[in-house]
């Protein structure tokens, strides 16, 4: 394979060139690019799918921190989003603090979602509870491990307190972890509120990340739930 080298330009710092090599190289930047997906990242999603397939024809997708939307075309196309009426029409809600694009067939929707009112928004834009919480979020890396996998495991939890309000029963919980899994504290809450919980690392997740995934299927109503 040719491999496209990347000189160092005077306002170029070795790390950015090293990004950009990295980018100009990566199969996955070029299929999303002919694909037309707004990331790479949907990759990642689309192959989770594949091995768990949560996302049915008819499911109710919330992804949180959704910019710039890669996840949520994905979701779109899989659950059938944008099917006329029909039982098998899902429904995409995407919901991110950035101002981005609308997606197609989704509920695109800018704000906190930590912020109070954000359940009721979600839950009116789905017509109901969810069937999936999706998060791909991660912190700005810090370059120190320990720092960075503090800042993942948070929006982990927060994720999780948002899917634990707005799932359905037999729901599933999809979010980005570091290297090391996830915290036991954590993890026990995951497997206090659904009956499986897995981890994975899809084959469009570089090989040096440290990132994986932690996958919490047939979500229960426990007290920690709220219900």
């Amino acid at each position: 394979m040719l491999t496209t080298r990347v000189k160092t330009a005077a306002k170029r710092s070795v790390s950015s060139t090293r990004w950009l090599q990295r980018q100009l190289n990566d199969p996955y930047v070029a299929a999303a690019k002919q694909q037309g997906y707004r990331s790479r990242a949907a990759f990642k999603l689309l192959q989770l799918d594949q091995r768990f397939g949560f996302l049915k024809p008819g499911t109710r997708v919330v992804d949180l921190g959704a910019a710039p939307g890669g996840w949520t075309q994905v979701a779109v196309a899989r659950v059938g989003a944008t099917l006329a009426s029909s039982p098998r029409k899902g429904k995409v809600v995407g919901i991110d603090i950035l101002a981005w694009d609308p997606v197609p067939g989704a509920v695109t929707l800018v704000g906190d979602f930590l912020d109070p009112l954000a359940v009721a928004r979600v839950e009116e834009a789905l017509n109901g509870p969810a069937d999936v919480v999706l998060s791909d979020m991660a912190a700005p890396a810090t370059g120190h491990a320990a720092t960075d996998h503090l800042r993942i495991m948070h929006l982990c939890e927060v994720a999780l307190d948002f899917a634990l309000t707005v799932l359905a029963p037999g729901g599933t919980f999809l979010a980005k972890v570091f290297k090391g899994g996830t915290e036991q504290a954590l993890l026990a809450r995951l497997k206090q509120n659904f009956t499986a919980v897995r981890h994975a690392k899809p084959a469009a997740s570089r090989q040096e990340s440290a990132e994986t995934y932690v996958i919490a299927t047939g979500f229960k109503r426990t007290p920690d739930a709220g219900g």
